[in-house]
């Protein structure tokens, strides 16, 4: 498995202002938190890019409100990251277009118009088994986080949702030269 050497497997999560927090597993009841109404929706959310470098990891984290996915791409920092985050019928692997199943009521595809290999081929981001890229045991909305795998510049993930929920999603940039594609799905609508 190829790994980005100070990437470390962590459930840590980024705020939009930059700070870093652990993440907390929340139990409990479906019910919202105090103060978790959200102004977001469940359409398609894209942004065309011309971002350089690679997907090198992912990681997710739980919050109150929210479960959290984030894409860090390695290089891409101070770039136009693309993407495209959309509730599908079905996630498909890149390229082939196999059918990969997800557990939950609706899938989610997560596409970042960066590769997940370098120029020569080498892989940057190789899950160890590509149904269970990253552990979501436990977590409230989240139900599955699969590798759809990365072909011609573009890399998939479907992530496996207990129901069409709201979402949204942010670029940020750093640590360093890096940047971070995060998704966040609320608990509730």
């Amino acid at each position: 498995m190829s790994r980005h050497p100070h990437s470390v497997r962590r459930i840590t999560t980024a705020l939009a202002g930059g700070a870093v927090l652990g993440a907390t597993a929340v139990a409990g009841p479906a019910s919202a938190a105090p103060g978790c109404a959200t102004a977001w929706g469940s359409l398609a959310e894209s942004a065309t890019g011309s971002a350089v470098g690679t997907l090198d990891e992912i990681r997710t984290g739980q919050h109150a409100c929210f479960d959290r996915i984030v894409l860090d791409l390695d290089g891409a920092a101070g770039t136009r990251v693309g993407y495209r985050v959309e509730y599908v019928g079905q996630v498909v692997q890149d390229g082939s277009g196999t059918p990969v199943p997800l557990r939950g009521a609706a899938d989610l595809q997560i596409a970042v118009t960066l590769p997940a290999y370098t120029e020569g081929g080498v892989a940057t981001y190789d899950p160890t088994n590509d149904a269970e890229a990253e552990s979501v045991a436990g977590y409230r909305t989240f139900r599955q986080v699969a590798w759809a795998g990365s072909f011609e510049g573009v890399s998939t993930v479907g992530l496996g949702v207990r129901a069409r929920l709201p979402f949204r999603v942010m670029v940020l940039d750093g640590p360093g030269n890096d940047a971070r594609l995060v998704v966040d799905v609320a608990h509730t609508w």
